[in-house]
């Protein structure tokens, strides 16, 4: 069959369709303009870093004689590296869910955990569950797979139980899972409490719909830690992610997949299929830093340094945006703040204009599976300096005010 002159070479899989690029890396690319002070990235700050202990990990990994060096370059097994797997199953227990790490697959960043529990539960047509809003980066997962996204409502407690009973009680076919964030939510911030999440399980255990927990951002509280992982309350019915990107280092790409047993052989074919294994040198590096309770030092200073810089921007959110009819909130954690801007205006429109001004952030719209609501922004407040938050929500503040005369005259 000989190829027409109007025809190309290559045709795109009907899934290839479904994938649609990150709002949110779209945006970063106009913020690396110079001048452009970024509150759109939810990047965890350069300066919690430990480059000093990665650094020593690194020359005992590889000294001379090293035990451990040849292997750390080697290919490794697609379950991860047993000490890594050991150390999750350890830590998962202190908060109550009792794990064998024959259950724990280290992935390449959790992001690729969310990629393979789509490939393995979701069949086109296939109803999946989420919140309102919700993490972009499990929609653009989940979306390949072809699912049909149930947006379910929520408040700023997370997923309202009679909404979900609601939901279920309406449905013809029973969705494949609900996909949760608890702790100190991507993009709002919001977490569940403790009555929220045993209403939200028992509606789930009553139905049967099992749950995907994802929680990145859990050790960066405030405070006081949050309430048990729904892992702990329905270990047969959670499978669990979790990430060392937000306590040592994005670009290490190192995850974990807490599964069922009967789950977890599948999960794990998957990730064959996907990359054979995570880096093995990333996984040693990390169990090297980590192995003598680094982190128990370690995370109480990012927690400390992204609590001032928290209360820097609802201080001056209440400054510039309070006279304006604004309103947010002030998460007990995490790396974001969700605003609502006066009714009248939209986030997406008012980009581009503060982009001029001087400072990004992420409209809320893309984060809705249903139904956007425009006026929402996300702001990220960890990677900025105090003085910079000031100068950013001041710009912030002159546009909307701005904006807002437009409307009202």
């Amino acid at each position: 069959m000989n190829l027409k002159d109007n025809q190309r070479p290559w045709q795109l899989a009907a899934r290839a369709e479904a994938m649609n690029p990150s709002a949110i890396r779209e945006i970063l690319k106009v913020t690396e303009r110079p001048g452009v002070l970024n509150f759109a990235g939810g990047l965890p700050s350069p300066e919690t870093f430990p480059i000093d202990a990665m650094r020593a990990a690194c020359a005992t990994i590889l000294a001379e004689g090293s035990t451990i060096a040849k292997p750390s370059l080697q290919y490794a097994a697609s379950e991860g590296l047993p000490e890594l797997r050991q150390w999750v199953a350890t830590e998962m227990s202190k908060q109550g869910a009792m794990v064998s790490p024959d259950q724990v697959l280290i992935t390449t960043g959790s992001q690729q955990g969310l990629d393979l529990i789509a490939k393995v539960l979701i069949d086109k047509g296939a109803p999946v569950m989420v919140e309102t809003p919700t993490y972009l980066g499990a929609l653009q997962a989940f979306s390949p797979m072809e699912p049909s996204i149930v947006s379910v409502g929520s408040d700023d407690q997370g997923v309202q139980p009679e909404a979900l009973r609601a939901q279920l009680e309406s449905m013809a076919e029973r969705p494949r899972f609900m996909y949760l964030l608890p702790n100190f939510q991507n993009p709002t911030g919001r977490s569940m409490p403790e009555a929220r999440r045993e209403a939200v399980m028992a509606v789930c255990r009553e139905f049967g719909l099992p749950i995907v927990e994802d929680n990145p951002y859990g050790e960066l509280w405030f405070d006081q830690p949050p309430a048990r992982p729904l892992l702990a309350r329905w270990p047969e019915g959670v499978i669990y992610l979790g990430s060392f990107s937000k306590i040592l280092a994005p670009g290490l790409r190192l995850g974990y997949v807490i599964a069922p047993p009967a789950l977890y052989p599948k999960l794990l074919q998957a990730k064959q299929a996907a990359d054979l294994h995570t880096p093995g040198f990333n996984q040693r590096l990390v169990a090297e830093v980590i192995r003598d309770g680094f982190l128990d030092q370690h995370v109480p200073t990012i927690r400390a340094r992204y609590k001032i810089q928290r209360d820097a921007m609802v201080a001056a959110l209440a400054r510039e945006l309070g006279p304006t009819g604004s309103v947010w909130n002030e998460p007990s954690g995490g790396m974001f703040i969700w605003v609502r801007l006066p009714e009248g205006l939209n986030a997406q429109a008012l980009l581009p204009i503060a982009v001029e001004a001087g400072m990004a952030f992420v409209p809320g719209a893309p984060f809705y599976a249903r139904d956007p609501d425009t006026r929402t922004m996300r702001l990220s407040f960890v990677t900025s300096k105090p003085e910079e938050i000031d100068r950013g929500m001041a710009a912030l503040g002159k546009v909307v005010k701005q904006a807002l005369t437009a409307v009202t005259n």
